[in-house]
């Protein structure tokens, strides 16, 4: 779908910080952008209280106008606005819900080490068997595919980041992230045998 005048109207006003822009972009797309929320949402089976969805609407548009809207200025109209901030809504989204995760998961450990610490130390080995379990099914993919891994899943870090840091165009890192996953699913299913 191509940019309609409208919207590269819009965007226009917005970049140049004519007054009243942001107001309307904001009243323009912010229904959309609370719909990417919630089905990313529901697409990962991660339930969001409506406190977690203002949040993470707050975090994306904060994302838009940071570094004077470099996110907004990189768009090249080559699809539609909406068609643009969806992808974009949705990126950030995922990062945010896996931060999320990830902080209370380890809020989640730190608690019950503690308590484990108190009680007895020797079933400390429980969460380091599972961290080394983690490293033996990451020995099975390729160097590639488990340093593309290991930077997606446990650094949060996204496509362009992670081409850049591995030196590989931005457009590969989703195959070789795809292959990866299939490969751990098919060595999942062995094990489970």
């Amino acid at each position: 779908m191509p940019l309609r005048d409208f919207d590269r109207q819009l965007l226009d006003r917005c970049l140049k910080h004519e007054p009243g822009s942001w107001i309307e972009f904001v009243d323009r797309y912010m229904g959309l952008i609370y719909h990417v929320i919630n089905h990313v949402a529901y697409a990962r089976s991660v339930t969001l209280s409506a406190a977690d969805v203002e949040d993470i609407c707050a975090e994306i548009m904060l994302r838009l106008i940071d570094d004077d809207y470099a996110v907004l200025r990189r768009f090249k109209g080559q699809s539609s606005l909406p068609t643009y901030l969806t992808v974009i809504t949705r990126r950030i989204c995922v990062k945010e819900l896996v931060k999320r995760q990830r902080e209370a998961s380890l809020g989640h450990a730190r608690a019950h080490r503690a308590v484990v610490m108190a009680e007895d130390e020797e079933d400390l080995a429980e969460p380091i068997a599972s961290a080394e379990e983690v490293e033996v099914m990451l020995r099975q993919l390729s160097g590639r595919e488990a340093e593309v891994v290991r930077l997606y899943h446990l650094s949060s870090l996204n496509y362009r980041q992670i081409g850049k840091q591995l030196g590989i165009p931005e457009n590969s890192v989703g195959p070789i992230l795809a292959t990866a996953r299939r490969k751990l699913r098919e060595a999942a299913e062995e094990r489970s045998r």
